[in-house]
């Protein structure tokens, strides 16, 4: 029997891996760290690229029943309250870009991914309680070795463990995540305690020096998610690699300064806030950061981004979904394993949009952060340009596919934005 793949971690990335390959014929074993899989953090926007590729797995159904589809973004200022752009999403999202644009929680992601799976499983092998302490690689596979000291064998390592990855430490060398100087305030409200006239089904983003503030439906509307992000940096006890540190109000109150009413009502309404410090890398420098040999990169693991184009699941989700196209068309050519050719085609083809959207992250935190001249120049160009400006056409109309067939029509064939 042909050996499984490995898979490290069982976040959304990983589940997503497990489901790609499991499509193309590929047995995997994931090995989840946590005695129980789920998924922290709060609430995330999925583009139209990202919805894509859960339309073509057959998710639809289950996103419908978990997420919420904003009718427009609202760009604002933080401190005035005046309207500073406006996008449409719903109906004009699914016609500019032929797939609509979701809100909805992480562990909600994470869940329907994990039912998908779990449909499968004599295709997927799920191992709690197992974290990899090392893998050595030679000529016909991967050996991983976990904490506990058993090895197990596989044709390939896909390492999708997260922005401190430990089969990235390995493959690239101890390159430690890099402190962005940013913190998030993350809460969660339900529709029914904000104001009336701050439940709409949007997203809106205050835009503020040195701060912004986003908020959204999820869970089909029922709640919002809310996110403040501020300069700053955590208390020297506090855990870098935490999510739910928990947050002084005060100091969030104080960072924001002098915000408009409206904007302290939706942060007043929220109950409960947890802080977490975000982290990143430099953007991708080439397709050896995506890929050795047999073992690879996905997700977080290969490229984290900061927050500020809505695109980190997303970017996880094409990762998946690229590797299982390449990996089914390359069996049905070749009519056997070749992971160390399927493994470079994939970080070929992908490290060049991973990289651009970090840059582009990093850039939007500058802009949505703004004060002075640049403040004025932003203020200008969303009042001229409009919807121009706010919409991505280059990276909603995603994922590139690295192998287009007539029989995968949803899936947009290969272009440099």
């Amino acid at each position: 029997m042909t050996q499984a793949v490995l898979i490290a971690g069982g976040g959304i990335g990983g589940l997503a891996c497990a489901l790609a390959l499991a499509r193309a014929g590929v047995h995997s074993v994931v090995l989840e760290q946590a005695q129980a899989l789920g998924e922290v953090g709060a609430g995330l926007q999925l583009g139209p690229n990202a919805v894509r590729v859960l339309a073509d797995w057959g998710l639809m159904d289950a996103l419908y029943e978990c997420a919420a589809f904003p009718e427009s973004l609202h760009v604002r200022d933080a401190h005035s309250a005046a309207q500073l752009g406006h996008l449409r999403l719903g109906a004009m999202a699914l016609a500019r870009h032929e797939q609509v644009y979701a809100t909805l929680h992480r562990a909600d992601l994470h869940g329907l991914l994990l039912k998908a799976v779990q449909r499968l499983p004599d295709e997927v092998q799920l191992r709690l309680g197992a974290r990899l302490a090392s893998f050595h690689e030679d000529a016909d596979g991967v050996q991983a070795t976990l904490e506990n000291g058993e090895t197990l064998q596989g044709e390939a390592l896909i390492g999708c463990d997260g922005l401190w990855s430990r089969v990235r430490a390995q493959l690239l060398g101890e390159q430690p995540p890099r402190a962005t100087g940013h913190l998030a305030y993350r809460g969660m409200v339900r529709v029914a305690d904000l104001p009336a006239a701050l439940n709409a089904n949007l997203v809106t983003a205050w835009l503020g020096p040195r701060l912004h503030v986003v908020h959204y439906p999820v869970k089909q509307g029922e709640w919002f998610n809310v996110v403040a992000f501020v300069e700053g940096a955590l208390e020297p006890a506090d855990d870098p690699q935490g999510w739910t540190h928990e947050a002084h109000v005060a100091d969030l109150q104080r960072a924001l300064g002098p915000a408009c009413a409206e904007l302290m009502a939706v942060l007043d309404a929220v109950t409960d806030w947890k802080l977490w410090a975000l982290n990143d890398r430099a953007p991708m420098q080439g397709p050896q950061e995506h890929a050795q040999g047999r073992v690879a990169l996905l997700g977080d693991a290969a490229h984290p981004m900061r927050p500020y184009l809505a695109q980190g699941a997303a970017m996880a989700l094409e990762d998946a979904w690229t590797l299982g196209r390449i990996w089914g068309v390359q069996r049905m050519q070749r009519g056997g394993p070749d992971w160390p050719t399927a493994l470079a085609q994939y970080a070929d083809f992908r490290w060049t949009r991973n990289a651009q959207v970090q840059a582009l992250s990093k850039r939007n935190g500058t802009i949505f952060h703004a004060s002075g001249p640049l403040r004025w120049a932003r203020n200008r160009a969303m009042a001229l340009l409009g919807e121009r400006l706010l919409d991505n056409t280059w990276l909603y109309g995603g994922p590139s596919d690295p192998a287009p067939a007539p029989e995968t029509p949803s899936i947009r064939k290969r272009k440099t934005p």
